[in-house]
């Protein structure tokens, strides 16, 4: 493969879409990360414009690109798709390239994906269409609080204690967040336990033996999440490098493969 060799992938999520660009070692070269509008062509080719500035090229430096997620088949430069879980199996199994339980944790929905040695999946769960669980269900009782999404994490590390959700529904969350807060319970106890809700909705799912890798923008922005599912299964769980790109890095590794 000749060293002027740059793939892309574009990930075009329900909440965001993703660039990344890797060079011909497969090393990132470039990024960009950006709320889905109503256009995905039109946002997809910004993202990636964006990207392809930070590391002074032009789309047609590009080998190839794949596009992925939500709006995969809206990506007009794209020369391929794949699925959201062959991307994040394919980005998990390079950088652990072993057998590993995947759990993406995005905007809209959970997946949790197991692959063998090799990085051939094994089987995948996907939650119920419901916000419960997701970056969303955050989203929206942050904002029931009135705090910004990026205190979260900090928050929720100044809790002395976690109080316990009750229930998994965003509605019914927001009415029992009031009562906790007539109630007299902190902020960060209360961030504390919405982040643990969204941990035992994952745990629900599907079982998680062996080694756990944890990816997408939730966990990328509350490495917390990742703490916390560690210490309800009793064993380490790792954050993918660059978490939230992981679907990006995938369809651009698909890319880097596809014969010449």
């Amino acid at each position: 493969m000749s060293q002027n060799n740059y793939f892309g992938g574009v990930d075009i999520g329900a909440s965001a879409t993703k660039v990344a660009i890797l060079d011909a070692n497969r090393g990132l070269a470039a990024s960009d990360v950006r709320k889905t509008g109503v256009n995905f062509e039109t946002c997809a080719r910004e993202a990636m414009e964006a990207a392809l500035e930070s590391c002074g090229r032009k789309l047609e430096d590009l080998t190839r690109v794949f596009s992925t997620g939500y709006g995969r088949h809206n990506v007009a430069f794209a020369h391929g798709t794949k699925t959201e879980i062959a991307c994040h199996a394919r980005a998990a199994h390079h950088f652990f390239p072993r057998r590993v339980t995947i759990v993406d944790v995005g905007g809209q929905d959970n997946k949790i994906i197991h692959i063998d040695a090799d990085g051939r999946r094994e089987s995948f769960k996907m939650n119920r269409k419901c916000a419960a669980g997701t970056g969303a269900f955050l989203e929206e009782v942050a904002q029931r609080m009135d705090v910004p999404m990026d205190r979260l994490d900090p928050l929720a590390r100044e809790a002395t204690e976690i109080v316990h959700m009750g229930s998994y529904c965003t509605v019914f969350t927001k009415t029992e967040i009031l009562a906790h807060l007539r109630a007299g319970k902190k902020v960060p106890e209360i961030v504390a336990g919405l982040i643990e809700s969204v941990v035992k909705r994952i745990i629900e799912m599907n079982p998680m033996t062996g080694e756990v890798v944890v990816s997408g923008g939730v966990v990328a922005h509350n490495p917390i999440l990742a703490e916390m599912l560690a210490r309800h299964l009793g064993h380490p769980v790792h954050i993918l490098p660059h978490a939230q790109l992981a679907g990006a890095i995938g369809a651009a590794l698909f890319a880097s493969e596809e014969p010449q």
